[in-house]
């Protein structure tokens, strides 16, 4: 399998593992565009007369490296990653400035 073909196929299943639907009117949408490599996890819907739209996990695959670009969870995302066979120089964490990832055990891009 292509390295590409092995990170979509990751992400899939790193996402699908953390959609837990929590309340029957917000829907746990899992979002997959393969064609642009953007993958996310978000909740929508209503609670009561409050409107819900949150994105709490956002990972892209740019330059063959994945990408963490938000995570509203607790979990560690980048080593859920490398314990499913990505290294971490081929992880960015986007999320944190440029000048931060180098003091990283992971990628800088």
């Amino acid at each position: 399998m292509k390295k590409l073909d092995k990170y979509r196929q990751i992400i899939r299943e790193l996402l699908t593992a953390h959609a837990t639907p929590n309340d029957s009117n917000i829907e746990c949408q899992l979002i997959f565009d393969s064609e642009h490599d953007h993958y996310q996890l978000l909740d929508v819907g209503w609670q009561d007369l409050n409107r819900i739209y949150s994105c709490y996990i956002h990972l892209d695959i740019k330059d063959n490296k994945i990408w963490i670009q938000h995570n509203m969870t607790e979990a560690d995302i980048a080593q859920e990653l490398v314990e499913r066979g990505v290294p971490a120089t081929d992880i960015v964490l986007g999320l944190h400035p440029p000048y931060k990832r180098p003091y990283t055990k992971y990628g800088v891009a």
